[in-house]
């Protein structure tokens, strides 16, 4: 089984790092690609590019010209611990991974990203921000899924096949991420679970932030919990999600709680 998740906006490059474990990108030669175009663009382009802030557009501008590797944990920090959004709270890998949990992870969980296409957990990343929708033209086409081609999809089938249980892909990553993976490359089933809130009068529905924490808290059971199976899937209850069977289907499972958390 893999796990897929999208990257986070917010960064945590300042905190003390709960484990020394670190690995390489195994596509940082394209990285390095993007970041030369990247350097091309002028703050206002960036910011247009983007949507983003002027504000934002310059600190993304300085990060680009400061992009420097190799990769040490003097000057980058693993991916799991420096993306710091609602996916990553509620996967909550610093207080509740011991090291043979980001062993775990490493084996079973791929981080999508724009810049560096596919990540493992304990691979060091330099803070960075490109998001995969990004219209951002290139000698391969006019956006970033062109870029990326089926480079990503190939190294997912490679790691696939090493995993436990290589049928299955538990799709926890956004459409606009999950875009980028090719499922015929794959040739396994994708599970994508709906995360759903119960309102006033009983009415149902996926609010955003929520299931953006849910699909961390499942991502970091599954860890912990060392899931194998699409059954076991069955047994998530964290922040008191509950597997409705009815609602259900084998490729979307639903789950869901009377209340927010």
């Amino acid at each position: 089984m893999l796990v897929l998740l999208s990257p986070a906006k917010s960064l945590d490059f300042e905190s003390r790092p709960v484990t020394r474990k670190h690995s390489q990108p195994r596509l940082l030669d394209e990285s390095v690609r993007l970041i030369e175009v990247m350097r091309t663009k002028s703050v206002a382009e960036v910011a247009s590019l983007m949507g983003i802030s002027d504000e934002l557009a310059a600190l993304n501008a300085t990060r680009y010209r400061d992009f420097d590797p190799p990769f040490t944990t003097n000057n980058a920090r693993q991916a799991v611990l420096a993306f710091a959004g609602d996916v990553y709270r509620g996967m909550s890998a610093p207080t509740r991974f011991g090291e043979r949990d980001f062993t775990e992870a490493q084996k079973t969980v791929r981080i999508l990203s724009g810049l560096y296409g596919v990540l493992r957990p304990l691979d060091l990343i330099q803070p960075y921000r490109l998001e995969m929708g990004t219209r951002l033209a290139t000698d391969r086409g006019r956006d970033l899924y062109d870029f990326w081609g089926d480079q990503v999809s190939e190294i997912l089938a490679a790691d696939l096949a090493e995993s436990p249980d290589p049928g299955i892909v538990l799709n926890l990553a956004s459409r606009e991420y999950f875009a980028v993976v090719n499922p015929d490359v794959l040739t396994a089933e994708i599970i994508s679970p709906r995360f759903e809130e119960v309102g006033p009068g009983g009415r149902r529905r996926m609010v955003a932030f929520f299931a953006k924490r849910a699909r961390g808290e499942m991502a970091g059971w599954v860890v912990r919990n060392r899931i194998r199976s699409v059954r076991r899937l069955r047994d998530f209850d964290e922040s008191g999600y509950r597997f409705d069977e009815a609602s259900s289907t084998r490729l979307t499972p639903v789950y869901v709680r009377s209340a927010a958390a």
